[in-house]
C-alpha cells in the first residue's frame, strides 16, 4: 500500500503533516509527502462554485470545517502566505523524520485550475518555480511529483522526463461508482504523446479518496465518517494487488485521522507494506509497462476532468 500525501496549504504543512508523522512513525508505516511550495490561495478556489458538482461536494466533505475559514480566504480577504518560505522547517522535519518528500505543485489553485488550458511555457515555468524552491528547503533537488487535482498537461508532463524524474503519481485509475478499478490491471506505466514515449514511469493512484466517498449513497449504505473506514479496507481485502492511496494533509492529518489510524491497522492486517512512492518504483521499475495515450476522464464524487490512465497501446 502506497501512502502518497498531499499537503495544499499553509494550515496542512503547519499542523496535518505533524500529526501525520506521529502517525506514520507508530504504525512504522513509510509514505511519501508531495508540498505545495509557494503562495496559499487557497480562497481562490470559491471561483469553483459555478461548476456542476462542486456545491455536493462542498456539502458533503463539510470544506469549512476541514480547511478552516481562515484557510478560504487566503487570496480573497487575506494575502496567501508563502508556504515554502513561512514552513520550511516543517517540510525539513518531515525529512529528517524519514519520510521521502516531493513536488504537489507551486501554487494549488493556479495550477489545477489553469494547467489544462494553458501552455508548455507558463506550466513548465511553474514546475521549474516548484523544484527551484524544493531545492533552496530542502538542500537537494528534488526527485518526484504528485500533480494538484491531478491536473497536468502534455508539457508538463515532458518536464518530468527533463528534470529527470524516475517517477511521479499525476492521474488516477478509473474507478466504478462503487470504489472498485473499471480496469483491475491498471497501474504502473508510461505515457505516450502521440508517437513518443515518455521514460518516467506513472504510479497512478488506485482507491477513492475520502472526499470522494463521505456524504455519498453507494450500493444502499450512506457513506460516512462511521463506516468509510470499512468501506475502504473491502476495496483492499485479500492484498492480492498493489495499490496507491492519496490522502491529504488537511483531512487524514486532522479531523479525519482516527479514519486514518483504522485504516493504517486495517491494511497492515490485511497483510500490506506500507510503502513510499519511492519504495514502489523500486519494486516495478524493471517490470515491463504498458503505454498509454495521456487521458482525461471523470470519476465518481468528484467534479470536472482529470488525469485518469487510458487504454494502453498495443
Amino acid at each position: 500500500m502506497v501512502l502518497k500525501i498531499d499537503v495544499d496549504t499553509y494550515r496542512g504543512t503547519r499542523e496535518g503533516t505533524m500529526n501525520l508523522v506521529q502517525m506514520l512513525k507508530a504504525h512504522q508505516a513509510q509514505a511519501t509527502f508531495l508540498f505545495s511550495l509557494g503562495p496559499d490561495h487557497t480562497g481562490w478556489a470559491l471561483r469553483r462554485a459555478l461548476r456542476p458538482g462542486f456545491f455536493s461536494k462542498v456539502s458533503r466533505t463539510s470544506v469549512v470545517e476541514h480547511y478552516g475559514l481562515k484557510t478560504l480566504m487566503y487570496g480573497t480577504l487575506l494575502p496567501g502566505p508563502d508556504i515554502g518560505k513561512d514552513c520550511a522547517g516543517e517540510m525539513r522535519s518531515v525529512r529528517d523524520a524519514g519520510f521521502e518528500c516531493g513536488i504537489h505543485t507551486w501554487d494549488h489553485v493556479l495550477w489545477q485550475d489553469n494547467v489544462a488550458k494553458r501552455d508548455g511555457a507558463w506550466s513548465t515555468s511553474m514546475m521549474r518555480k516548484a523544484a527551484a524552491r524544493f531545492s533552496q528547503v530542502f538542500g537537494t533537488a528534488p526527485r518526484t511529483h504528485g500533480a494538484a487535482g491531478w491536473q497536468m498537461n502534455n508539457a508538463a508532463f515532458a518536464e518530468h522526463d527533463a528534470a529527470g524524474y524516475a517517477y511521479a503519481s499525476d492521474g488516477r485509475c478509473v474507478l466504478n461508482d462503487n470504489g472498485t478499478l473499471a480496469n483491475p490491471a491498471d497501474g504502473p506505466h508510461r505515457l505516450s504523446d502521440g508517437d513518443k514515449v515518455l521514460s518516467h514511469i506513472q504510479l497512478p493512484t488506485t482507491l477513492p479518496t475520502l472526499d470522494e466517498l463521505l456524504g455519498r449513497e453507494i450500493d444502499g449504505v450512506t457513506i460516512g465518517t462511521g463506516n468509510i473506514a470499512a468501506f475502504l479496507l473491502k476495496l483492499t481485502a485479500g492484498a492480492t494487488r498493489d495499490h496507491v492511496y492519496t490522502l491529504h494533509s488537511e483531512l487524514e492529518g486532522q479531523k479525519l485521522a482516527p479514519i486514518f489510524e483504522q485504516l493504517l491497522a486495517g491494511w497492515k492486517a490485511q497483510g500490506y507494506t506500507l510503502a513510499s512512492m519511492a519504495d514502489y518504483h523500486q519494486k516495478v521499475r524493471h517490470q515491463t509497462m504498458p503505454v498509454c495515450p495521456i487521458t482525461w476522464g471523470e470519476l465518481p464524487g468528484r467534479s470536472g476532468q482529470l488525469i485518469v490512465q487510458g487504454a494502453a497501446r498495443s
